[in-house]
């Protein structure tokens, strides 16, 4: 699979395998920019793939992305276990629709079990970004 190889491979830390049928989004990454789980590709279906995780969303640098930062600000995570699948397909979403609804948002978030949050942190933290991406903050 491309979690087990990401993982054991290459040394992937950020994503975790969650309920192993694609159901949580736990492992959801972007391959060639589109949306993805992890834990039901095989990694050969990737191959030549452009191939994102969390990691790539931070700067070579180490500083968060304005996502990343308003998750923080927001407090859209606490154990963090389900965060970095969350965060791909936020990215992902914004990517296709740059001004979303909040039920548009909260359909979204759907698609991700997460058990600490109650997801109105990361409600918060994607209507930030939308407004500050749309005012043309970074």
């Amino acid at each position: 699979l491309l979690s087990d190889f990401l993982t054991h491979e290459i040394g992937i830390t950020s994503c975790h395998v969650g309920c192993e049928h694609g159901v949580c989004g736990a492992w959801t990454v972007l391959i060639d920019g589109k949306v993805n789980r992890g834990c039901l590709t095989f990694a050969v279906q990737a191959d030549g793939c452009s191939v994102e995780t969390a990691e790539s969303l931070a700067s070579d640098e180490g500083e968060l992305s304005d996502l990343q930062k308003a998750f923080k600000k927001h407090h859209g995570l606490q154990c963090g276990y389900c965060t970095p699948g969350i965060l791909m397909s936020v990215t992902d979403f914004l990517g296709r629709n740059p001004k979303p609804s909040e039920e548009e948002i909260k359909d979204m978030l759907s698609g991700h079990i997460c058990r600490c949050t109650g997801y109105v942190g990361m409600v918060r933290a994607v209507k930030d970004v939308v407004q500050q991406r749309n005012q043309g903050g970074s």
